[in-house]
């Protein structure tokens, strides 16, 4: 059986309910606190291409650093994107759910279950 990882934020409310959700249909994950643990420029890479979209779909563009670094500028590039997140994890969107060579965002929670 492939293993499952979420990479989770515990205070946000979508993570929080795709975990149960997972919890609820058996599946025991591999709980990554990603904002304790950052993935490292190679690992997000791979996680990008698991979900199968550009590096700004998985950029939080709310967050205060997103506007500070003026990272919505035509003139980043994804590497700019990648080294971005790794510095400040709070930008990458979640909860991230991968399974194998596929990966999903959990907004909604039950879009994850594409996958499993």
């Amino acid at each position: 059986m492939t293993s499952v990882t979420i990479y989770h934020n515990p205070r946000c409310s979508k993570s929080r309910q795709t975990l149960a959700l997972l919890e609820e249909n058996g599946i025991e994950a591999e709980v990554v606190e990603y904002l304790q643990n950052p993935l490292n420029a190679d690992e997000l890479k791979v996680v990008v291409e698991k979900l199968g979209v550009s590096v700004r779909d998985i950029v939080r563009t709310g967050e205060e650093v997103y506007i500070e670094q003026n990272l919505g500028s035509d003139s980043k590039s994804n590497d700019d994107l990648i080294a971005a997140i790794v510095t400040n994890p709070i930008l990458m969107q979640r909860p991230i759910v991968v399974k194998g060579d596929q990966a999903r965002i959990g907004r909604p929670p039950e879009g994850v279950l594409e996958i499993l």
